[in-house]
């Protein structure tokens, strides 16, 4: 018994020591800096990565774990062709293209600040490698790599899946793609992104954007409360389409302006919005306790769409890069996405409200009982970000901050101004044809009860 106990507990330690030894040795925080350049018919890729992110490799050393430079340029060719060349897909209009050949590799300084251009980059690969001598600590050094891909033509559309997930806990890429034409855009990309189209296509950057705004709707719980608490003791459709309308109108009106950057830029300005967007559930959820006038809802429905506007337009802010050169395609794509969710949203949130309301609670009381709950959570998030922004100074008074308000001062009126006479042209045209002489009394009660509603 004692042995086969002995052997158990043996059989445990084997199998998780080497878990956590590669846990251990697995880095926190890996940056890799990237250069893409097609040039005729052969695309080029630079690569820096850190060297403690190259595991499993028997680095040689010399004393106090400094780098064996004299007998490290086998090491280094291993680790740039099994944790790089093998693991980075590179796609040609949308093939992907074959390994690619190691023309150089190169240990380098913490300090050395070739990577900051891609001219520089490529001299600082094809340039001598460092002295034998140099005292580098191995885990401090380097790895930079330079890899050829054979391409069709420099003027193709290209696409990448980095594949570097493996080298660190969270990993981040600042890819520079080089254009033939000269342009160069800068991507930022976290972990395992998947296929990334370098230079989209139309299509295929709205169909991104478009999934990116319907998972971004769907999984904004402050988003979802407060599109709840707009529908709770609004479930017809006539109203609902008002409402919906307006929000949708607004949001929109802030999340193009953002994108065009014509938001304020200063740190306490996301804090401030985020406030705001608490401060609007918290509003409807009381809103709907008290059971005050519904009236003219989608007014203030308007208004706090312009604030949830910005806070889409956060999430939309690190996936402009992929847009590509087509901006607006991906802002209508986005919005087309969130309103995808929206429906599906009030889809199933309509008809469960009406079955509740009939087969389990009072109207009225499911009202309070519901927007009581909402209320208590957005309450918290009220508090809570609220210490947030208190923690920003108050924003000084310049130029800049008084010309962004009478912009939006200005663009607000104008938009205003243009939905009244839109809402007048529009009751002149249905009023007549809604009450008109064929109307009975009770007819045309309902059509006014109907229109003081909206």
């Amino acid at each position: 018994m004692h042995v086969r106990a002995a052997a158990i507990v043996a059989l445990a330690w084997l199998l998780a020591a080497p878990a956590l030894v590669r846990a251990h040795d697995i880095p926190n925080d890996v940056v890799v800096q990237a250069f893409l350049k097609p040039d005729g018919q052969r695309l080029r890729l630079l690569v820096r990565v850190p060297l403690v992110a190259m595991r499993d490799m028997d680095v040689p050393q010399r004393e106090k774990g400094n780098l064996d430079l004299a007998r490290v340029d086998d090491t280094l060719r291993t680790a740039a062709t099994v944790w790089i060349a093998r693991e980075v897909a590179l796609y040609e209009d949308d093939a992907r293209l074959g390994s690619p050949a190691l023309v150089g590799v190169r240990a380098s300084l913490p300090s050395d600040p070739s990577f900051r251009e891609y001219e520089t980059a490529l001299a600082h690969i094809q340039g001598p490698p460092l002295p034998a001598d140099t005292e580098l600590y191995w885990e401090q050094g380097l790895l930079d790599v330079w890899l050829e891909y054979a391409i069709a033509s420099d003027q193709s559309r290209f696409a990448i899946n980095p594949g570097l997930r493996q080298l660190g806990q969270r990993v981040t890429i600042a890819l520079r793609l080089l254009m033939p034409d000269g342009r160069v855009r800068a991507f930022e990309l976290h972990d395992d992104p998947g296929i990334v189209q370098l230079d989209p296509r139309w299509h295929q950057a709205a169909a991104r954007f478009v999934r990116s705004g319907f998972t971004h709707i769907l999984s904004g719980i402050d988003h979802l409360l407060f599109l709840v608490c707009l529908v709770i003791p609004l479930r017809r459709v006539r109203t609902l389409v008002a409402v919906v309308t307006s929000f949708t109108v607004a949001h929109s009106v802030t999340l193009f302006a953002s994108a065009y950057d014509m938001a304020p830029g200063g740190l306490w300005f996301p804090p401030l919005v985020e406030t705001l967007i608490a401060t609007s559930i918290v509003y409807m959820a009381l809103e709907n306790i008290v059971g005050a006038r519904l009236g003219r809802r989608w007014i203030i429905t308007f208004a706090f769409g312009l604030v949830h506007g910005f806070g889409f337009s956060f999430a939309l802010r690190d996936s402009l890069q992929f847009a590509g050169a087509h901006l607006l395609t991906s802002l209508l794509s986005f919005n087309v996405g969130v309103e995808l969710g929206q429906l599906l949203v009030l889809a199933v949130v309509v008809p469960a409200l009406n079955v509740a309301f009939r087969f389990v609670v009072a109207e009225r009381m499911g009202t309070i009982i519901l927007s009581a709950l909402v209320a208590h959570t957005a309450w918290h998030w009220l508090t809570e970000r609220g210490a947030q922004l208190l923690q920003f100074p108050v924003p000084a008074v310049d130029a800049v901050l008084l010309l962004t308000v009478v912009r939006w001062a200005m663009g607000l009126v104008a938009l205003a101004a243009a939905i009244w006479v839109g809402r007048v042209l529009m009751g002149r045209r249905s009023g007549p044809a809604k009450a008109g002489p064929y109307a009975g009394p009770a007819e045309a009660g309902r059509y006014v009860q109907e229109e003081e509603a909206l």
